[in-house]
């Protein structure tokens, strides 16, 4: 199971920041309610939360060189784990599940070169990869970070990010090459309780990212096509047997292939638009359970307000299993409602096919969820 899997970008819709010259400040928060109708492992309720502090200082504006950003994110999460203990599913239900933390999630410097751009420290991957603009009013972990990238390789994504460096360059306007290498394992809560131990080994070895998209700025058209590869090459692993003892082994080498294509395909003057999305990603079926990750969905604006900034949207999120338990699919129906630009709630409906995220059959599951957020600076 997923336990702990974050659409990041989704997270940080409402966290607009104060702005005071070279030096801004931001904070939201961010709660889920869940309640499991029926199927799953059980019926009931839980409820989750995350709050985020920022920091961000231009180097630019303070008047000590141009195109310089170094960023401090600092996050609480605590609550339940609806999809651990209640629903059971592999992609898991939200994507703020992460238990009782308090730790860094960010901290990182960023140096821009005229088309080019490097960032160096602590990173949560799907902030510059994978992201879908369409996909992020989902709640479903899924739909931000592939289920088969999530869980065949150690990622830098919430809440357990990693050091690493990024190196980005804008061939045309629209044209964008991003390369990313991370350390390999991101290490576990328990011994890195507020993710500040940076080890870089190489019996742990490294995880590599590339990404190479397209984004059209056309008003009425408006999309982003991207097609990215990603490769870990093997580590070091430590698990116990039933007798408790520690037992050695190697994990061997790693790697797939993600599409993430965004479109708006109408708008009209009173700002109402129609966009959708589609994702996709694989990984070798031989070495891995989940070897296929398939979503889509769509967004229309202002449908029942007179503020686009209202939204209704509807995905289908499927994690493409090889074991017993089978193939697990979700369909996801949710409505964000605005309040002056700094709250919004969203009630939000799962219907989850053959939850696969425990080693027992289970029953298909009718989710409920309530999320609000506000931003608190």
């Amino acid at each position: 199971m997923i336990v702990s899997l974050s659409n990041f970008v989704q997270a940080q819709e409402t966290n607009d920041t104060i702005k005071s010259s070279c030096l801004d400040f931001g904070a939201s928060y961010i709660g889920d309610a869940v309640y499991n109708f029926s199927g799953g492992m059980k019926s009931g309720g839980t409820y989750m939360g995350m709050a985020n502090i920022t920091m961000d200082f231009d180097t630019e504006q303070a008047g000590i060189w141009k195109g310089g950003e170094l960023f401090l994110r600092v996050a609480n999460t605590h609550g339940g784990k609806a999809s651990e203990t209640i629903i059971g599913d592999y992609q898991v239900a939200s994507n703020i599940e992460a238990g009782n933390q308090t730790y860094v999630q960010e901290f990182w410097y960023k140096q821009n070169f005229g088309k080019a751009s490097f960032v160096v420290g602590l990173q949560d991957l799907c902030v510059e990869f994978l992201s879908s603009e369409t996909a992020c009013l989902f709640i479903n972990s899924s739909s931000g970070v592939h289920s088969t990238i999530a869980t065949n390789m150690s990622v830098p994504i919430f809440p357990l990010t990693s050091f690493g460096g990024q190196l980005h360059y804008n061939f045309t306007n629209g044209l964008t090459l991003k390369l990313a290498l991370f350390d390999g394992i991101p290490d576990e809560f328990p011994n890195n309780k507020y993710n500040l131990n940076w080890k870089l080994s190489k019996n742990e070895g490294y995880i590599f990212f590339s990404e190479l998209s397209y984004n059209n700025y056309s008003e009425n058209t408006r999309g982003c096509y991207k097609l990215g590869t990603y490769y870990h090459n093997g580590h070091s692993m430590t698990s116990r047997d039933e007798s408790d003892r520690e037992i050695k082994g190697y994990r061997p080498a790693n790697y797939g292939l993600y599409l993430v294509a965004d479109q708006r395909i109408y708008r009209n003057q009173s700002d109402q638009e129609l966009s959708l999305f589609t994702q996709l990603s694989v990984s070798p079926k031989s070495i891995n359970e989940n070897w296929l990750y398939v979503g889509a969905g769509l967004n229309y604006k202002g449908l029942f307000s007179k503020s686009s900034d209202d939204v209704l949207g509807f995905a289908c999120e499927h994690s493409g299993m090889n074991n017993e338990i089978g193939s697990e699919t979700t369909f996801e129906l949710t409505y964000r409602f605005m309040f002056g630009g700094n709250v919004f709630i969203q009630p939000d409906i799962q219907y989850i096919v053959n939850p696969a995220g425990t080693d027992s059959k289970l029953k298909n599951s009718v989710v409920g969820l309530l999320r609000f957020g506000v931003n608190l600076m």
